[in-house]
């Protein structure tokens, strides 16, 4: 189990040829729900896509070393990237979880948990950048996840919910970001920090002693802190 949880298996997942339908990986059972609100988003005039589905380990590894290397940016809670070297360890590890979530603690690892954005609505000439300014009222997306949060709202998003759906002081809203809630929440109950210590200290990770020595804040904070499924 614990390798499903931290992306260390593919076992869980749909086939490839599935993927390819979908846009990516997911996991098997996420399948058919995606499918049934992709539908119905194409009737209400939107073309519903995966942008991120499942995401390994190793993945996740690499957005963090990059971020830790100041190879890819770091964001503040405005999404206006931040000068690393005026921030000590401490700092940069809770600016990075902000926007990007721990190597083995990231809910994409299960595949139950999807980027979304309406194909309709981009450019062809447009690279989607997920950060609030797409998906907010009046935003490119903005129509696509108004239509979600009432299909939310009324029970009838077969499954799905958005467990970054407002800001509880750890991770940052994601608008962009549903979890099918039946499947993740047993995922959920099971991710231990004593889990995730045991697959960090093996992991070749920038800022890993930061992140081990603090790991039970981290935990509270950036792990477990998300909307309660419905």
């Amino acid at each position: 189990m614990t390798a499903l949880l931290s992306g260390q298996t593919e076992r869980h997942l749909c086939s490839r040829r599935e993927a390819d339908s979908l846009g990516a990986r997911v996991h098997r059972d996420v399948v058919e729900p995606f499918r049934q609100l992709r539908d119905e988003a194409r009737e209400a005039g939107f073309e519903l896509r995966i942008l991120s589905g499942f995401r390994s380990f190793d993945d996740q590894l690499s957005i963090w070393n990059r971020k830790v290397a100041g190879e890819r940016a770091v964001l503040d809670s405005d999404a206006v990237p931040l000068d690393i070297a005026s921030l000590d360890r401490h700092e940069l590890v809770l600016a990075i979880l902000r926007w990007s979530a721990l190597p083995g603690a990231s809910r994409h690892h299960w595949g139950t948990d999807l980027d979304v954005y309406d194909a309709a609505a981009k450019p062809d000439d447009y690279e989607i950048e997920l950060v609030p300014a797409e998906v907010r009222p009046g935003g490119m997306f903005g129509p696509l996840h108004d239509w979600l949060d009432s299909r939310i709202e009324t029970g009838s998003s077969h499954g799905f919910y958005r467990p970054y759906e407002e800001d509880r002081g750890g991770v940052a809203p994601e608008r962009w970001h549903l979890s099918h809630g039946p499947i993740a929440s047993a995922y959920f109950r099971r991710l231990t920090p004593d889990a995730l210590r045991e697959v960090i200290a093996g992991a070749e990770m920038g800022l890993k002693d930061e992140v081990l020595e603090h790991l039970d804040e981290i935990y509270e904070r950036f792990v477990i802190n998300v909307a309660p499924t419905p």
